[in-house]
């Protein structure tokens, strides 16, 4: 039997070689761009980490998305998109396969973005927001308008020049940014916040808001095809004015603004009426105004001058009614003599009336009522008072009664309770000592249990424990040899010792040429 040849390769550990890999992979190719196809994308992990893979005709690539950066992503993963993920390239031990860790996403092309906005179009439509009935109309002369645009830009300069030239009005500028991951966030924000103004607010609530930015490819104004940003848009109380990119940029928030405008420009022709215009066609009206009054005074006047003639004199006009008048005054005296005469027939009757029904009979009759209730009361009194001290003696009798034979019946309970006690006071004392006496054999058993089996014993039997300079036991060579005092602890005392290296050599081989005996010197105790 011969030894079997020794390598000089090292030998590693799963994890060493793990780690190893993940180090080369990671320094090798770093932060990478890789375009690819969604598969297996089921919305995020309950710990709002996403998973999936990217794959092509060829190959497939694990993909993680951590819980921070998917919060902030423009563009959610969806099912069978083509996209663009820029990450580090990594790999996960725990299941021997590399993956990358996505720090940015896009999607592939101008294609794909077309088939998104057009599939959120559908969407929003289905919901929708983006019905003709829940349009607003603008205001004819807004006192104060909102505008959503870049304060750096040239089109907030173009919409305030454009409003100056033709209606000054109190503009409210909320700056945004109009391009970028978070101009969606911001614009939605300001839209909501206009909203939000109240009369209690230092700021005037706006009576119209322009949401603008001039033109620029689709991955530019992107933003406003968040959904977020269309859903404040819809939502929107004041109306809403859509003016992002020019005549031929549309964006969903064009859908659903109350009105688009093709440009910035054509925003604010649309939001303010010209002030000129406005005064010459008050000017005209009012011309109009006075030509048809001047009419309508001139034909009242000839009207009356026709009813005049038409009336005649006015003593002529009051003959009639003066008759009128001497008739009646005629047949007046008659009627007011009869109408007295009936009126002191009533009077005599109600006089009899009241005669009979005078307040001195009313008086009398009550007094004698008064009287005669007076001298039954007195008497129903004296009854009722013999009544009550009969019924009272008789209640205390039956007290009296009742309470000795309640108090009796108490004395028995309680001298039975007191002799049960006593009983139970003698019961209680040897129980008492039995159970006291139980618990002093079960510790006694227990100390026997726990001498039979601590280390002390062990040491009694010829062993040593070892321990570092801190007290805790050395269970193995290696453990020993890392520290440079021990402590040997033995049955009868302690003993502080210093290590030494104590390999062992070889075995030396011995005996006869049929049989081996190895012989292995005496080593060092560790």
């Amino acid at each position: 039997m011969t030894d079997a040849p020794i390598s000089n390769t090292p030998d590693y550990s799963v994890s060493e070689l793990s780690g190893a890999v993940k180090r080369r992979i990671e320094d090798e190719f770093g932060h990478v761009r890789v375009r690819g196809e969604i598969s297996g994308y089921r919305g995020p992990h309950s710990s709002g980490h996403a998973y999936f893979a990217l794959k092509d005709d060829g190959a497939k690539l694990d993909a993680v998305v951590w819980k921070g950066v998917f919060g902030r992503m423009r563009f959610r993963p969806e099912e069978g998109m083509e996209v663009i993920a820029t990450g580090k390239l990594t790999t996960f031990p725990g299941s021997s396969k590399y993956q990358i860790v996505i720090e940015s996403l896009e999607p592939a092309g101008i294609g794909a973005l077309m088939a998104l906005v057009e599939e959120r179009r559908k969407k929003l439509t289905a919901e929708g927001l983006f019905d003709v009935g829940r349009k607003q109309l603008l205001p004819f002369m807004p006192a104060v308008i909102g505008v959503v645009t870049s304060p750096t830009g040239a089109v907030i300069r173009d919409i305030l020049h454009r409003i100056a030239d033709r209606f000054p009005c109190h503009v409210i500028v909320w700056p945004v940014r109009v391009q970028g991951e978070s101009s969606g966030e911001e614009v939605a924000a300001a839209i909501n916040g206009f909203n939000a103004l109240t009369l209690r607010d230092n700021i005037a609530r706006p009576d119209l808001i322009i949401v603008a930015r001039g033109g620029g490819s689709l991955e530019d104004l992107w933003g406003f095809n968040d959904e977020i940003v269309v859903r404040a848009a819809a939502n929107s109380d004041i109306p809403l004015i859509s003016a992002v990119g020019h005549e031929t940029d549309w964006t969903l928030i064009d859908h659903a603004a109350d009105v688009r405008a093709p440009t910035p420009t054509a925003a604010a022709e649309m939001a303010v009426p010209v002030r000129l215009e406005l005064i010459g066609s008050c000017q005209a009206l009012g011309g109009r105004l006075a030509s048809v009054v001047a009419r309508a005074r001139e034909r009242w006047r000839n009207d009356f001058k026709g009813l005049v003639r038409v009336l005649g004199q006015g003593e002529a006009l009051l003959n009639v009614p003066r008759q009128r008048l001497d008739r009646a005054g005629g047949n007046l005296q008659p009627r007011f003599q009869q109408f007295i005469s009936t009126r002191n027939v009533a009077l005599g009757r109600m006089g009899q009336r009241l005669s009979r029904t005078s307040p001195q009979i009313q008086l009398a009759t009550a007094v004698g009522d008064l009287k005669g209730l007076a001298s039954r009361l007195r008497s129903g009194a004296a009854q009722t008072s013999r009544e009550r001290a009969q019924k009272l003696s008789a209640i205390n009798g039956l007290l009296q009664s009742g309470f000795s034979g309640f108090f009796r019946g108490q004395r028995r309970e309680l001298a039975i309770d007191s002799k049960r006690l006593s009983q139970l006071g003698l019961r209680m004392l040897p129980a008492l000592l039995k159970a006291v006496e139980r618990r002093k054999h079960s510790l006694e058993a227990l100390e026997k249990l726990r001498s039979s089996l601590g280390y002390e014993q062990v040491l009694a039997r010829g062993y040593a424990l070892v321990r570092d300079d801190a007290g805790h036991p050395m269970r193995n060579l290696e453990q020993a040899r890392a520290h440079s005092r021990l402590e040997i602890q033995f049955s009868d005392g302690r003993l502080k010792v210093t290590p030494a290296d104590g390999s062992a050599p070889k075995p030396k081989k011995a005996g006869s040429a049929g049989t081996e005996k190895i012989v292995a010197p005496q080593g060092s105790l560790f």
